[in-house]
């Protein structure tokens, strides 16, 4: 094979849109370029966040660009949805900084998908390989502790296990589409009593005189992105803390990529009383951003859960996956499935503790999962549907 050119960018832009989305087609829309350029140019990300890009080029001798995959120098933990806080605090108590390292993810966005992003007619193998030892070289002279590579696909996460990186378990909850006419359709895979559950949680929603309706592309128009920015802000607020993301991210994204969007606006005599936005491509909705600034019965299972079923029904969509944790989501119908991260240690002795903590971690994730599926909510006859028993099985 001929060399490879291996080249850390600190501006997606120096790649730009075409030669990125080339490479990213196919993909979950946070990989297109119009998201992670939207995250830069907003200051969503930078150094002043703890997310300064260093993203990977490979070229050939030819300058063709063979792959890209994001890369970002973190100085803490926040906003990656895999937790490493414990890992930091075992380097301080032995006097080791933790900070900086390296992170191969979507800022603020666990969501599964590739993370190197291979022309069609490059040697992913050879490329993974030559990245990694790329990535390692750039660690020993900034002095980066680790690499980490979050919720790549299950293929991915193997072939960098098998480059010798450590691997760690996750479980996160998606919902799939059976060929659901309706909502009620989906219901009839439900036990009776859970049915019940369900239907009054919805009409709860209907007696409090609560409005939905649910906008896509062009039809969010710059009164529901306010409503929507405030609501999302004021959930941090009562939280003491602020969003990751500004307002100049969500209207460039509005105007970059209009066809990934989804928002749920929920209305109360007329006036915004919560929203949820939600990303989306040809076969999967991703629910990831809601707010509210009063508490209402069951809203927030309604806009963030019930709509995007409804909407994935209606416009055929394949998986809704309405991001991390919550486990209130296996009682509505949304299976536990395994997600993956991969971790490169520098230091051997600590790269040595952490392989033991994430063996004994991973039985404990598979258990978890075990369990959560004896609690799903289908009726007997559904759970014998082949591809449904495949999901809960196999995760």
């Amino acid at each position: 094979m001929k060399p490879l050119h291996i080249e850390f960018v600190h501006h997606i832009d120096t790649v730009g849109a075409a030669e990125w989305n080339r490479l990213a087609a196919g993909n979950e829309p946070f990989l297109r370029y119009e998201f992670l350029h939207a995250l830069e140019a907003s200051g969503s990300v930078g150094a002043e966040t703890g997310w300064q890009p260093c993203h990977i080029t490979v070229r050939s001798t030819e300058q063709s660009l063979l792959a890209v995959m994001p890369l970002y120098i973190k100085d803490n933990s926040y906003g990656e949805y895999v937790f490493d806080w414990s890992w930091a605090h075992a380097y301080a108590r032995t006097g080791l900084e933790y900070y900086p390292k390296f992170m191969s993810s979507i800022p603020f966005t666990p969501a599964t998908g590739s993370r190197l992003l291979v022309d069609p007619h490059g040697d992913k193998k050879a490329i993974s390989t030559a990245v990694f030892t790329a990535v390692q070289k750039l660690a020993s002279e900034t002095g980066a502790s680790s690499w980490h590579i979050l919720f790549p696909d299950k293929q991915e996460c193997q072939a960098w296990q098998s480059a010798g990186m450590l691997t760690r378990l996750g479980c996160q909850f998606h919902w799939f589409n059976d060929g659901f006419t309706g909502f009620d359709d989906f219901l009839q895979s439900f036990a009776a009593r859970k049915r019940k559950r369900l239907k009054r949680e919805r009409r709860r929603v209907r007696e409090q005189e609560i409005k939905l309706v649910s906008y896509t592309g062009t039809e969010i128009n710059e009164a529901l992105w306010e409503a929507f920015y405030q609501f999302y802000q004021f959930t941090y607020y009562k939280r003491g803390q602020q969003g990751y993301l500004n307002k100049a991210f969500f209207l460039q994204i509005a105007a970059s990529m209009p066809e990934n969007l989804m928002m749920v606006m929920a209305t109360l005599h007329g006036k915004p009383v919560g929203s949820a936005l939600c990303f989306k491509n040809d076969s999967t909705l991703f629910g990831r951003y809601w707010g509210c600034r009063e508490e209402y019965d069951c809203l927030h299972f309604e806009a963030c859960y019930y709509q995007g079923i409804d909407y994935c029904i209606a416009h055929g969509l394949q998986r809704f996956d309405p991001g991390a944790q919550g486990e209130h989501k296996i009682q509505r119908g949304f299976i536990p499935l395994k997600t993956w991260s991969n971790h490169w240690i520098a230091q051997p002795e600590f790269s040595d503790a952490i392989a033991q903590f994430l063996h004994d971690e991973t039985q404990g994730v598979e258990s978890y999962r075990r369990e959560a599926c004896t609690l799903l909510p289908f009726n007997a006859q559904y759970r014998e549907n082949l591809a449904v028993r495949a999901l809960i099985e196999g995760g």
